[in-house]
């Protein structure tokens, strides 16, 4: 990533939380730790079905009085639907504010030069009331600044950062195996720890209960995890949203993401999965990028 190249992320949403149950509120619901977030540190989080399914995910900022939801603009009014039915009599506030916010990436190097950034993911900083952050789930994504529409522009140009084409972010983020787009096409289709969120530091394990937890935290401590999700890489030909992989006739995963940056739900401990194969779909042949962070 450049260190003057700027990606405005317009498939971004923001959702903003305020209220006197704020905290608590997310802190029942969310698979991370509300009590990670402050001025000075951001994370990562997913909300799941009570089955421990995957449904959305985000990166939550706090922000004045309340907390910031930067979510994928194709999720977010479902997201905001279901946190608005959870809210019953919380003193909540829930807001869209997808008209008034635009989320804006840069690189790691740019990050670190400025005052108070430290090389850790989540660390955020203040850039005229605005925050920056370092992304809380790969460090090798860059940073991002959520900022008004009306300003970006003007502070683009004080920061020195230049406009690029967002297909190299997403290239970025699908060669790190986090998927990019297009998270509408997982929903409810693997659980949330398969879609690797304990490795993107979206779960923590120490925390107290949230919609999802008992089967999260079952296939963790008892090491049913045989499945994860993996980018994939057309060799030649088509792939299919819900097909099946193959590795010498013997299935190994399915296509879960079809498009530009497509992904796998891949059977990643099975003898017969092979990283460094050709594999087969029923018109295409593929390889799978086991990302370097899956040590396991």
């Amino acid at each position: 990533m450049n260190i003057k190249n700027v990606y405005i992320l317009d498939d971004r949403a923001i959702l903003y939380i305020n209220g006197e149950d704020a905290k608590e509120f997310l802190q029942n619901l969310i698979t991370n730790d509300i009590n990670k977030v402050s001025e000075v540190n951001s994370c990562f989080s997913s909300l799941l079905t009570p089955q421990g399914k995957f449904l959305y995910e985000f990166i939550i900022i706090k922000h004045k009085s309340g907390y910031i939801l930067d979510c994928e603009k194709p999720q977010a009014e479902e997201l905001f639907k279901q946190l608005s039915l959870y809210k019953l009599r919380s003193k909540v506030e829930i807001l869209n504010l997808s008209n008034e916010f635009v989320v804006a990436a840069f690189s790691h190097e740019k990050f670190l030069t400025f005052d108070g950034a430290k090389d850790q993911p989540g660390c955020t900083i203040k850039y005229r009331e605005d925050p920056i952050f370092l992304d809380p789930r790969n460090k090798d994504l860059g940073a991002r600044l959520i900022i008004n529409l009306e300003k970006l522009y003007l502070s683009l140009k004080k920061l020195d950062l230049h406009d690029a084409k967002l297909e190299e972010y997403y290239s970025l983020s699908h060669s790190l195996g986090i998927v990019p787009k297009d998270l509408n096409k997982l929903k409810d289709k693997l659980f949330g720890i398969e879609c690797n969120f304990e490795e993107l530091n979206g779960i923590d394990f120490k925390k107290g209960c949230y919609v999802g937890q008992e089967n999260t935290a079952r296939i963790k401590l008892k090491n049913k995890l045989s499945k994860r999700l993996f980018p994939v890489n057309v060799i030649n030909g088509k792939i299919h949203e819900g097909e099946s992989i193959y590795n010498n006739e013997i299935e190994i995963g399915k296509i879960l993401i079809d498009s530009d940056y497509p992904f796998a739900l891949i059977k990643y401990l099975n003898e017969n999965f092979d990283e460094k194969a050709n594999l087969k779909t029923k018109e295409a042949s593929i390889n799978v990028n086991k990302p370097d962070w899956i040590k396991n």
